[in-house]
């Protein structure tokens, strides 16, 4: 299998991407994925009418920085014209790539007939990706697109072929309806059939949690590169472990307490580029700290436990009494 991928002219390594998630994958998180070996990155999805308002928060989403790239900006909207005033004042922050969103389930998103609404009209998809070619010149636009919008009209690979048509560099496809929100399972057959009719690369998302996960949507889709979202919740190990498989290197799991130092180091970040106080921040911060004890003895009220935080010497002692427990449990068990 070749190493990397071309979007456009920009070159990914083919191991796996860190996908947008509104409200999880800001800069630390996508910091601490490239870190342990994310391929490239997406932003959090940009309101394409709201930038072109000048949204106060437009350099805060948009600012592409040099440890995440290759990093794309994604952004959704409904309107071609807005799409291309949003991607022209994007393309000041220097992105690698531009992704637009039509993919999102959330209701306040497909109420503006926006994300995965566009799944049900393919044309007006191919215009307003056609309005983005145009205004990104010479950055390449890439789509994230849904299996269909329901079971019965399932369209990936008809909305592929018009959005590769109207100049997409490559298409992201989740393999799950928008009836399904994140539900049941991501169909690898519809990411095979998109695959199998376009020429541009295709990018595979959906119930990647490990590497034994990556390697079969790699099989069963023959896409181009993988995006894992979910599954990299308090674990960016998941791209060392695919990264160190396709390296040809050993991987070893980390132990519970580098598990920790991780998940410090993450909540450590966080506070250090969030311009918030640090008890606000903490808030921001308590769902990623509880994701990294997921699996564990006990994990379940210690979970709990890190919703009340609102400092970091708090995550500090919940970290080191968590360590305690898993030792403990494991002296036990000996």
């Amino acid at each position: 299998m070749d190493n990397t991928i071309l979007i456009g002219k920009v070159p990914v390594k083919r191991t796996a991407a860190l996908a947008p998630m509104a409200g999880v994958a800001d800069r630390a998180y996508r910091l601490m994925c490239r870190e342990y070996g994310a391929a490239y990155t997406v932003s959090e999805m940009v309101s394409a009418k709201g930038i072109c308002y000048s949204d106060r928060k437009t350099a805060e989403l948009c600012t592409v920085t040099d440890s995440e790239r290759p990093m794309a900006v994604q952004l959704f909207g409904s309107e071609p014209e807005f799409m291309a005033k949003a991607v022209d004042i994007v393309l000041r922050y220097s992105p690698d790539v531009i992704d637009i969103n039509m993919g999102c389930p959330v209701p306040k998103v497909v109420n503006t007939g926006a994300g995965s609404a566009l799944m049900k009209d393919v044309g007006l998809a191919a215009r307003i990706t056609e309005a983005a070619v145009k205004a990104a010149g010479e950055v390449p636009v890439t789509v994230k697109i849904r299996s269909g919008w329901s079971g019965d009209s399932i369209n990936a690979p008809e909305m592929a072929k018009a959005l590769e048509s109207a100049g997409a560099a490559a298409i992201a496809v989740h393999g799950r309806t928008r009836d399904q929100f994140y539900s049941g399972e991501s169909d690898s057959g519809v990411i095979k059939a998109v695959k199998e009719s376009v020429k541009v690369p295709v990018i595979g998302n959906g119930d990647v949690t490990d590497l034994e996960s990556c390697l079969k949507m790699y099989r069963e889709t023959g896409c181009d590169l993988v995006m894992i979202g979910r599954g990299s919740y308090g674990n960016p190990f998941v791209f060392k472990a695919i990264d160190a498989y396709f390296k040809g290197e050993e991987w070893v799991p980390p132990s519970v307490e580098e598990r920790m130092q991780v998940m410090l180091r993450h909540v450590r970040l966080m506070l250090e580029l969030s311009e918030k106080p640090e008890e606000l921040a903490m808030h921001e911060a308590r769902k990623h700290a509880a994701w990294y004890m997921n699996g564990y003895y006990g994990s379940a009220k210690f979970r709990g436990r890190c919703y009340q935080l609102s400092s970091y010497s708090e995550a500090q002692a919940l970290a080191e009494e968590f360590i305690g427990l898993q030792r403990s449990r494991m002296g036990e068990n000996s």
